[in-house]
């Protein structure tokens, strides 16, 4: 979300904004990241355009937008940009995502059809089967169905939480894949529980597809990246066009500093260990 004043701004309207929390007057992007053990890249992007842009066409032409521009759901936008990325040849082990996406039928769908394995977060309300919704399914769970697990490093050490999954046996599958419903609690506030479904190898062990969720923080520490290192979000630009070009110029400059950041890492790891291996001949 990119907060915003007046209306003029290409898709500019009062929504849900997660950069502030509540609704507020923003522009809306979808965001496609690469997560690695070398930090965060983003390899795409789409400027979602509310109803009230797309059915008022004088205002999509001033703001530059394209004559044939309708309100594409966000799912869908994402979906657009994992195809794009795909057909460019980029390979991922899991595809993971916030809630939006992952209660999108169609988009869980297509990365089915893929055999695209992935951990999507779902609503609490997410029907689990024919009838019963995912936070009552998790609710009798036994005790000792709960292991506790940390989804990766955070800014202040391990991120521990209660993990536990269940197979969705019934949901068809092709051969070596499967379903699972998997939940995470807080350790400290344990009402606190995420959804997620998972789609993947029928091999897939629970300490892997915690970590497969936990990589969903590095589209966060992309953004604050972004922000803070090379201006994702500082633009006065009002077009459709000014926005894609400062969106993409941004995110090129992360990628670049991304790299750059992991060759000086390589290069110090080298050093250090040709001079331990000095050390070690000059005893």
């Amino acid at each position: 979300g990119f907060v915003k004043k007046g209306t003029r701004s290409a898709g500019v309207a009062p929504q849900y904004c997660g950069t502030v929390g509540k609704i507020a007057n923003c522009q809306i992007g979808v965001f496609l990241a690469y997560a690695s053990a070398h930090g965060p890249a983003l390899l795409d992007r789409a400027l979602y355009l509310p109803e009230e842009w797309t059915d008022d066409p004088a205002r999509c032409a001033e703001a530059g937008a394209p004559a044939e521009a309708t309100c594409i759901t966000k799912p869908t936008l994402g979906k657009h940009l994992l195809e794009g990325a795909f057909g460019a040849g980029v390979r991922a082990p899991w595809v993971t995502a916030d809630s939006i996406y992952g209660g999108d039928t169609k988009l869980r769908r297509y990365l089915e059809e893929r055999e695209q394995p992935f951990v999507l977060a779902v609503a609490s309300s997410q029907r689990v089967g024919m009838s019963a919704k995912a936070e009552q399914v998790v609710a009798a769970w036994p005790a000792e169905t709960w292991q506790r697990l940390s989804a990766g490093e955070g800014s202040q050490g391990p991120r521990w939480y209660d993990w536990a999954w269940m197979p969705m046996s019934w949901r068809l599958h092709p051969d070596g894949m499967a379903h699972w419903l998997l939940a995470r609690r807080s350790v400290h506030k344990p009402d606190e529980i995420a959804y997620y479904f998972v789609f993947g190898p029928d091999t897939a062990t629970l300490e892997q597809v915690v970590q497969v969720a936990g990589t969903r923080w590095q589209v966060e520490q992309a953004f604050e990246l972004a922000k803070g290192e090379v201006g994702l979000d500082e633009y006065e630009v009002r077009t459709w066009t000014g926005w894609y070009r400062h969106i993409t110029l941004a995110m090129f400059a992360l990628d670049y500093l991304t790299v750059v950041r992991q060759h000086a890492r390589q290069i110090q790891q080298t050093r250090k260990k040709g001079q331990n291996h000095r050390k070690g001949a000059f005893h």
